[in-house]
Order: C-alpha cells, then structure tokens, then sequence
C-alpha cells in the first residue's frame, strides 16, 4: 500500500517549501539556521546521541474521504474509507520525508500524524505529519531498506534510550481498519432487556477490526525489515462517520539492531528529590 518513493523526489512540495528548506542548509554568508519541536531536553539528547537537528519538516495533504454504505445488521469493514484513510497519511507522511530529503537528513524524530476534518465541504478532512528532520554527524548510513529517511514517534528522550540499547528505529509503521459494526436486531434487544450478558456481536466487531489494523502494522514493519516494534498504539476515531462506524489505527516505530553483538546496560535506580 506504499506509495513508491524515489530518494531526493519534490514532486509534492511547494516552490516556496523547497526554497525556504534550500536557505536553512546555508550557502555562501548564509549560515546555517535550524528549526525544530524538540523541547530543550530532548534537543540535548538527540544532540548527544550523536545527531544534528536540521529542520522542522512537514507534509499535508487535504483529502476528500467518499461514502460507502453498509448493510446495517452487517459487520463489515469499509474498504473505500480504509483506503482514503491509509493513502491520505501516506501522502502526508510522503511529503515530509520529501523535506527531509532536501535537507539531507537521515531520519525524522517526534513523528505526529493528525486529521482535521475542514468545513469547505462534506467528508473533507486535512492529513498532515510533522517532525524534526536530524542527521548523525559521524555520517553512516541509519536510512531504511528503501532507502528513505527513517521515520519515528519516539520522543527525543525515548530516541537516545533506544539507541543506547543497541537498537535504532527504521520507520514509523502503521494500520488502519474503518469498521461497521452492525445494528442491534429488535428481537435481540428484547432478549435481552434486563440481563446481564455479552453484547457478543459488538465485541466481536471490534475485536476484528483492531486485530486488522494490528496485523496491517506488523506487516508494514516486515516490509520494512524491522526485528520489532516499540511504542505501538491503537487508537479510536469516529470523523463523523456516524455512530456505527470506527475507525482503528494502529502506530508504532519499527525499529532494528545496531549490531548482532549489541549488549543491553543494566537499567540503575533513579530516585526523583522532588
């Protein structure tokens, strides 16, 4: 479901985007200049683990979501709106790797990938992803298996602790599942008036449908050549589908060793003096 990448590609930027990125590398008397949404800690971190941040890159795409209708006492998910949903990210998180690419970074840290739904029209929503875009000042290669920058949700703090285990991320993978968990029949209801009991059509509609945004993921990661995946979350969202459609969205970071012989440093006892 990736959309195919070639390294160096600005087919999705803005002149004005590529040009503002192009001054910050500095040029002649132009110095360097970096931006960033790291806070003051993690800047410090990111900076001793070996990284330079360059830029505060970010890719957005305004995507129109269409309509797909379900047969209401059915569990089933909605194709048309998973795809929307998946391809509108990848758009958005396309366009940064782009502006990191300009900037001549090896990753991206602090991934966050929002949607806002917009009022210029129904069923429009914006997709956007930003991040800090850094590289590693002894060189080396810490791009992924295509060759992009890596990608990662890990705060600054989490970034210099995962490295510091002998481990670096490689992409930030995820799944998505739009879901139509079916209506209640009026014969079911009444039998169930006054009980306790399972709601057993309802636990399995969401059952499904986070075990296809999970397994979504796990398979991104595969194809990204990661061992495992830390900081995976699954989250809820409605976007005005109406009450019986939910969206699931599975995200993490892929991550992969630094060597085959890396040892992890025993954890030591930090007692807070607040």
């Amino acid at each position: 479901m990736n959309n195919p990448y070639v390294p160096g590609q600005q087919q999705g930027l803005p002149e004005a985007a590529v040009r503002r990125l192009k001054e910050m590398r500095g040029a002649g008397e132009t110095p360097k200049l970096f931006t960033s949404d790291l806070s003051v800690n993690e800047f410090l971190l990111v900076k001793e683990a070996g990284f330079e941040p360059l830029g505060l890159v970010m890719g957005s795409s305004i995507y129109h979501v269409g309509i797909q209708f379900a047969n209401i006492f059915q569990n089933q998910e909605l194709d048309v709106l998973t795809q929307a949903m998946y391809h509108a990210r990848e758009l958005a998180m396309t366009r940064m790797e782009e502006e990191a690419d300009v900037l001549g970074a090896d990753g991206i840290v602090g991934v966050r990938l929002s949607v806002n739904l917009q009022q210029w029209g129904e069923n429009l929503a914006e997709f956007m992803a930003i991040g800090t875009a850094i590289k590693h000042r002894g060189g080396g290669n810490y791009r992924t298996v295509h060759n992009r920058p890596f990608t990662s949700d890990l705060s600054g703090q989490d970034f210099w602790t995962l490295l510091q285990t002998g481990y670096r991320p490689t992409a930030l993978v995820m799944g998505t599942c739009v879901y139509h968990v079916a209506h209640q029949g009026l014969g079911a209801a009444l039998k169930r008036m006054g009980r306790n009991v399972e709601m057993e059509n309802f636990t399995q509609a969401l059952y499904d449908a986070r075990e296809l945004a999970l397994s979504r993921m796990q398979a991104e990661a595969e194809s990204e050549g990661a061992v495992g995946i830390v900081g995976a979350q699954v989250k809820e969202s409605n976007h005005g589908w109406g009450s019986h459609v939910i969206e699931y969205f599975a995200v993490g970071t892929g991550v992969v060793p630094v060597s085959v012989d890396h040892q992890v440093p025993t954890p030591s006892l930090v007692l807070p003096l607040s």
